[in-house]
């Protein structure tokens, strides 16, 4: 063995077992973890979306599915790289975003405290529905379509109450000039009142009263 180059050793361990861990490369390679990094690079390699990364496998090795995803005895792998970037992708190319349930379903893993953190940071955005939150793209344009397509997907929203109704046409009256966004606000801030935009929509259409959104 004396006489084969690192990258072909490389190659034969991963032939022998498809994800390994750095440490352990190390180890096989007799090898700094520097030098077996570098190795890495050059033969072309792949780390884990999952266990913070702490896996390895080489470029060659993935069959990944049409996701981008491929996955080894739990372990996760993604042509976008870690798991941030994954999750990016995903949602920016579903087209009515996806909630944390789906793509901790679709990735094997939790991401939940990354989703929240990525849309702290302007790399998502999110809109409530029901009781999840649905994932959206940063793009405005792409985001703008996802929020139509789960218009489209979601049932129509429960009638308002008379009582809320009443109040909802009274700000109407006061400010016409204002959307049902806006409207569902006032409503919400001056009469304590629970109501949401699609709810004042719907109760427009019912009773033929002529707003542009």
């Amino acid at each position: 063995m004396a006489n084969v180059q690192p990258g072909q050793r490389l190659a034969s361990l991963f032939e022998k077992h498809p994800c390994w861990t750095i440490e352990s490369l190390a180890q096989e390679l007799n090898y700094s973890i520097p030098s077996v990094r570098r190795f890495l690079t050059q033969v072309g390699y792949h780390r884990s979306f999952t266990h913070n990364g702490r896996w390895y496998t080489l470029s060659w090795v993935p069959r990944f599915n049409r996701d981008g995803l491929w996955f080894s005895t739990g372990i996760g792998f993604s042509q976008a790289g870690n798991l941030n970037n994954t999750l990016i992708k995903l949602i920016t190319r579903s087209s009515a975003g996806m909630t944390a349930e789906e793509l901790g379903e679709k990735l094997r893993t939790r991401c939940h405290s990354v989703l929240v953190q990525l849309c702290r940071r302007g790399k998502l955005q999110r809109e409530k529905s029901g009781r999840s939150y649905v994932y959206l793209a940063a793009d405005p344009r792409i985001a703008d379509n996802q929020r139509q397509a789960m218009a489209r997907q979601s049932p129509p929203p429960d009638p308002l109450p008379a009582e809320i109704a009443v109040w909802v046409l009274v700000e109407f009256i006061r400010n016409p000039e204002s959307n049902f966004e806006q409207l569902a606000e006032r409503v919400k801030a001056n009469r304590k009142l629970p109501v949401k935009a699609a709810q004042i929509e719907r109760l427009f259409e019912q009773y033929g009263v002529k707003k542009t959104p």
